[in-house]
This record gives C-alpha cells, sequence and structure tokens, in this order.
C-alpha cells in the first residue's frame, strides 16, 4: 500500500457482514489523490457498502480504512468539509427548494462554488424553485451532484451519478467529473456505465461477491489485443472458419448472428475471413475491428448471468 498523502483513499482487508451474509469480504485497493477511481461490479457486489464505510456511514466488521489519512469514523469532523458525497439516492429532504438548499450547504463552507453557475452548469436554473421530490429523477440526480461539489471537496464520493439521466445531462455530469480532476480533487465513483469508466477514470477496480478481481487502469485492462466482429445468417460453421485461421486464433457466435474473431488481428486475418465468407456464400454485414472494451473484460470476470 502507499502512503497515506500519495492516496484519496486506501482499503486493506476491508470486511463488512449484514447476519449471516458477507458483503464485503477482505477488498483492498487504493485511490490516487487528484485521480479518478472507478469502482465496478454487478449488482450485490458490494460497491455501495464499500463506499458508504469509506464515507463513514456504516463501520466495517474487519480491514482498515484511510480517507486523506483518515479514519472516517473516528475522524468524521475532520473529514466532513473536505469531502463531498452523493448518494445513490436522496440526500436533499423532499420539501426543499433545489436553489435555496444548494444555497444553504454552501453558507457551510469556507470557499463555496456559486450556487447560481452550478445551477445553470447542470441545466437546473428553471427549477430552482422547485421543491425535490418534485423534480424528475434526472433533476434529482444532478440536484444531489451538485450539494457534493459546492463546497469545493478534496475528495467527492459520486454512486451512481449519471443514473437516469439523458445523454446530454450525462455529458454535462463527465464534463463536470473532468473538470474536478482537471483541479486536483480526487474523486470515487461507482457506475455500471462502462463508457462512463472508460471515458473518466484513471483507475478501475472491478469487484464481485465483495473481492477485488481486476484493477488497473482502463488500458492495463483491456489490453492492446484486438477483435474482428461481424454480422451474418446465424450457424456458420465455425470449426470450418477455425481451420482456415491462423493458429491460436478463436472464433464465436454470440448472439446468434453476431461473430467475434480473436488472435493476431492482422490484414491476413481479415482477408481470411472476407475469403472464407464469399466462398461459403456468406454476405457480411458490420464487419469491423476494434479492441477488446471494458465491458468485455467485466463480463469475463463476473460472468453474464443476470444479478437480481
Amino acid at each position: 500500500m502507499a502512503p497515506p498523502e500519495e492516496s484519496a483513499v486506501e482499503l486493506d482487508g476491508l470486511v463488512k457482514r449484514y447476519g449471516a451474509a458477507t458483503a464485503v469480504n477482505g477488498l483492498s485497493f487504493r485511490a490516487g489523490l487528484g485521480a479518478v477511481t472507478a469502482l465496478l461490479g454487478p449488482n450485490g457486489a458490494g460497491k455501495t457498502t464499500t463506499i458508504e464505510i469509506c464515507e463513514g456511514f456504516r463501520r466495517a466488521d474487519a480491514g482498515t480504512v484511510r480517507v486523506l489519512g483518515l479514519d472516517p469514523h473516528r475522524d468524521a469532523r475532520a473529514l466532513k468539509p473536505r469531502v463531498g458525497v452523493m448518494p445513490q439516492s436522496g440526500g436533499v429532504p423532499g420539501t426543499a427548494r433545489a436553489a435555496e438548499f444548494l444555497r444553504l450547504v454552501a453558507a457551510f463552507h469556507a470557499r463555496p462554488l456559486d450556487p447560481a453557475a452550478l445551477l445553470a452548469r447542470l441545466g437546473l436554473t428553471e427549477h430552482a424553485r422547485t421543491p425535490f421530490r418534485r423534480l424528475s429523477g434526472g433533476q434529482q440526480q444532478r440536484l444531489s451532484l451538485a450539494v457534493a461539489i459546492v463546497g469545493r471537496p478534496e475528495l467527492v464520493f459520486l454512486d451512481e451519478p449519471t443514473t437516469g439521466l439523458d445523454p446530454q445531462a450525462r455529458h454535462a455530469t463527465w464534463e463536470l467529473i473532468e473538470g474536478l480532476r482537471a483541479a486536483g480533487v480526487s474523486v470515487v465513483l461507482t457506475t455500471h456505465h462502462m463508457e462512463e469508466a472508460e471515458r473518466l477514470a484513471d483507475q478501475v477496480v472491478i469487484v464481485d461477491r465483495g473481492q477485488v478481481v481486476a484493477q488497473g487502469s482502463p488500458a492495463e485492462l483491456t489490453g492492446a489485443e484486438r477483435q474482428l466482429r461481424f454480422r451474418a445468417r446465424p450457424g456458420l460453421g465455425l470449426d470450418e472458419l477455425l481451420a482456415a485461421l491462423p493458429a491460436g486464433s478463436a472464433a464465436k457466435e454470440s448472439p446468434a448472428g453476431h461473430y467475434l474473431v480473436e488472435g493476431d488481428v492482422r490484414p491476413e486475418l481479415l482477408a481470411t475471413v472476407t475469403a472464407w465468407c464469399a466462398s461459403h456464400g456468406v454476405l457480411t454485414e458490420d464487419l469491423r475491428i476494434e479492441r477488446r472494451t471494458l465491458e468485455d473484460v467485466f463480463l469475463e470476470l463476473t460472468g453474464r448471468e443476470l444479478r437480481s
């Protein structure tokens, strides 16, 4: 583990149980200062519990937690003015009007951002007098984000910050998070959007069943390996195709009519695939070469079955 001054957050052997169920099971990772760290995992993987322990809302059963070098429970008073929190839902009283509540939160900080300017940046100016409970889900998310950052925190925890947002609001939120990083703010976020993690994160931590199963930068996790994808009629003879490909290649159909060829993707392999398809009367569509995505890595590590 790096020394505290090099880390915004450090977890070592974190454990949290709820009765007989273990939500977090020996989890360890480090979130760098001035960096965006994305915590990914299926439903029930322990992400929100981990974030809530870091925020001081829950106590760990075992392991150590350091946030800006401090214990989030014992040093809660010292951490509060330095840390912003956006919970997965709620956090703002239902009757509170958007602008009034944001100004109230800003008043507790020494050098807050301008609440009116922040509302404008997040597209909430027209709803400044609207009670929180009457805002749409996306508008509530944006106001919760504003509340988390209005005090100019050194570290921000964002739990699913773009859930329920339309594309315009999602991109505006991404730009805001990128601005936080550019200003030296450390950001720890959870998300189910792989594109979001690939765009924003300096470090990705993939969690499953309360444990870290992989971590690294998006480039480190996806690697330099390229893939060939195409669409064609379902049920192609993949054994015959594989026989024509260079040794070490792999091919699969998933879902039906969508084909993936992996291996040493060079012009020769592309020519072999297109020649094979032509010789078998197969019309290919959407033929493209691409790198493995973070979603590919995520599904390989956590499986494809649905989680409740």
